[in-house]
């Protein structure tokens, strides 16, 4: 095989986590990105960036014929096989995932990456290589070698243990060493981490335990994943990745443990995607309790409480996980990002803008959890109220709108039947739990809303509802058919906007979120999501057989262990964007829920369109 690139695809990397932080780990057994302590804390290894500056933790096999890894079976324990040209070697590659009662017998550091290298056949010699570089890669830790095969690093009040099971060589702060093993010989590494001395140091004979324990830990999780439909292979990995990328101290889930990837190579289209967006609400709690995984969404929903309560009753777009709405973006313009890529971001612009549908899709997202039997109290009721007086009062602004584009505000389409779309949800909900709402007032603006709908959202050529008036087709309205609080799936319009978004926007199994200028230059790849969205359209409206075979040809552009990056170039099949994406993989869970629903028309379910 040829030598590894210093920027492999996006699709080549598998994802590791511990429910608080997330590492990227490359066919060619390379962890390229990890940040610690937390998803959006800098980076110690960051080549993904910056193959020159960013640092890296290689183990990587001589002679390399091939390369297959794979997930343990319905775990998030992955496993390399390197077939070489004298053996094969065995990468294991985990975060220990404990009970908090396990974790009083087996005490870990506050983060702890363990890396297990094993022959199975023949004799293989590999390079194992460690350029830990904190501040994306800006910074050189003091590195001290103790006891024998322990090495401390040091940077500010951060510290970190690396333990090798065998000699490395310092060369300044670089580690590394060339291993050979036989065939039933293992070399174990392990990388521990706290915010300040001391360390829980890694101990050695504590990884068979922990790999044991972490394997049965996520066998047990996913054993309450009570999906039983189509594709549950494919829907049972997005779960994990769900779960991985679940900040477990607050229950924000981050759109993407990565930020800057591209969505196009080398264009400016790249992003910070380390926090967790209000957007994703609706699609994330939907997909979570039709997974079965009620205590997620139960999280989830007392996240976006408290997130909240420093802006209520106006909404930001994005927030940390810790809920802090300020996230200011700047530009790191020394890197030299992924394939040149520039600029890389942290942060988020999108912070500050003002994107009316969050206000429907949050209230959506509470309607859902309360269909699934979780009462809402007094306190949940006056914040979807404040919501509700939101969008009595802004719904006539322009937006900046579901996609986030920095062209300027405009009226979108899709706000507005968001907007809608919450407000009939709040009535059902004051009917439902006999709540004392302003129902009037709400019902006077939906009104009014589906008057501007009809009259300024429809092109009456397309027989479709279109991204602006007088614009053209967005992928974002394919939501038409995803409810049931303002048209029905079977509503000519409803159809009409499905077959202009199959005409306009796709790329055979892949949609584009829109043909029409948003203020950046260059090309961007198809949307996932979108055309999970489609799929889910399709299923709606009753065209069941066209919506199977557009996502079964979907899932075969997974990558090798089942991942998805946010867009995919429908002409090469590369995956482009920050990776993983939970959005996309939220989409698959909610596109496979739609076929199965629709596999079972007459079963009556909380899982319903609207």
């Amino acid at each position: 095989m040829s030598p590894p690139s210093p920027y492999p695809p996006i699709a080549d990397y598998a994802v590791i986590g511990d429910g608080r932080t997330a590492a990227l780990v490359s066919r060619q057994g390379s962890i390229d990105w990890l940040c610690l302590p937390r998803f959006d804390a800098d980076p110690v290894f960051s080549r993904i960036l910056d193959a020159a500056l960013g640092g890296y933790w290689a183990i990587l096999p001589h002679d390399i014929q091939g390369v297959q890894r794979a997930y343990r079976e319905r775990t998030n324990v992955l496993e390399t096989h390197f077939t070489t040209a004298t053996g094969r070697l065995r990468v294991t590659d985990f975060f220990p995932a404990l009970t908090e009662t396990q974790k009083r017998y087996y005490p870990l550091p506050q983060t702890l990456l363990v890396r297990r290298a094993r022959c199975e056949t023949g004799r293989v010699a590999f390079d194992v290589t460690v350029r830990l570089r904190p501040g994306f890669g800006r910074r050189t830790p003091e590195l001290r070698r103790f006891a024998n095969h322990w090495y401390q690093y040091g940077w500010g009040h951060s510290a970190a243990v690396l333990y090798a099971s065998v000699p490395l060589e310092q060369r300044g702060s670089l580690l590394r060493a060339t291993v050979v093993l036989q065939a039933g010989e293992a070399a174990d590494f392990a990388l521990a981490y706290a915010d300040e001395a001391p360390i829980e140091l890694p101990l050695p004979q504590l990884f068979d335990t922990l790999e044991r324990l972490t394997i049965e830990y996520w066998s047990r999780w996913i054993s309450h994943c009570t999906y039983s439909g189509p594709y549950r292979e494919a829907v049972e990995r997005s779960a994990l990745v769900l779960k991985l990328l679940t900040y477990a101290p607050s229950g924000a889930i981050v759109a993407a443990p990565t930020t800057s990837l591209p969505e196009w190579p080398g264009g400016p289209r790249n992003w910070d995607y380390r926090y967790c967006w209000l957007r994703d609400a609706a699609f994330t709690v939907r997909a979570l309790l039709g997974l079965g995984c009620h205590e997620e969404a139960e999280a989830f929903v007392d996240w976006i409480l408290y997130a909240t309560r420093l802006t209520q009753p106006e909404l930001q777009v994005v927030y940390t996980i810790y809920g802090d709405p300020r996230i200011p973006e700047r530009e790191l313009v020394d890197l030299d990002g992924y394939r040149s890529s520039r600029p890389v971001r942290i942060g988020n612009g999108a912070s500050s803008q003002f994107q009316l549908d969050v206000y429907g899709e949050v209230i959506d997202a509470f309607a859902r959890y309360r269909a699934f039997g979780r009462p809402l109290d007094a306190d949940e009721y006056r914040f979807l109220r404040g919501l509700a007086d939101v969008i009595v009062c802004r719904w006539r602004e322009p937006d900046d709108g579901i996609w986030e584009v920095r062209s300027g505000r405009a009226h979108h389409v899709h706000s507005k039947v968001m907007v809608l779309v919450g407000l009939r949800h709040l009535e059902r909900l004051a009917r439902l739990d006999r709540v004392r709402l302003p129902l009037d007032r709400y019902r006077q603006t939906a009104a009014e809303l589906e008057r501007w709908l009809v009259t300024y959202g429809v092109d009456p050529a397309r027989n479709a509802f279109v991204a602006v008036p007088g614009g053209e087709p967005d992928a974002s309205l394919l939501w038409l058919a995803l409810q049931d609080v303002f048209l029905s799936p079977a509503h000519p319009w409803v159809q009409g906007t499905v077959d202009a978004v199959l005409r306009e926007l796709t790329a055979g199994d892949l949609v584009y979120r829109y043909h029409r200028p948003d203020g950046l230059a260059g090309p961007e790849g198809a949307f996932v999501i979108c055309s999970c969205w489609l799929v889910e359209a399709l299923a709606r409206i009753g065209r069941l057989d066209e919506a199977h075979e557009r996502f079964e040809r979907l899932l075969q552009r997974a990558n090798d262990v089942g991942l998805f990056a946010e867009e995919i170039d429908p002409r090469t099949g590369e995956h482009l964007g920050n990776f993983p994406q939970a959005f996309s993989h939220i989409g698959l869970v909610s596109a496979a829920l739609a076929l199965a629903e629709a596999a079972e028309p007459r079963r009556t379910s909380a899982l319903g369109a609207g």
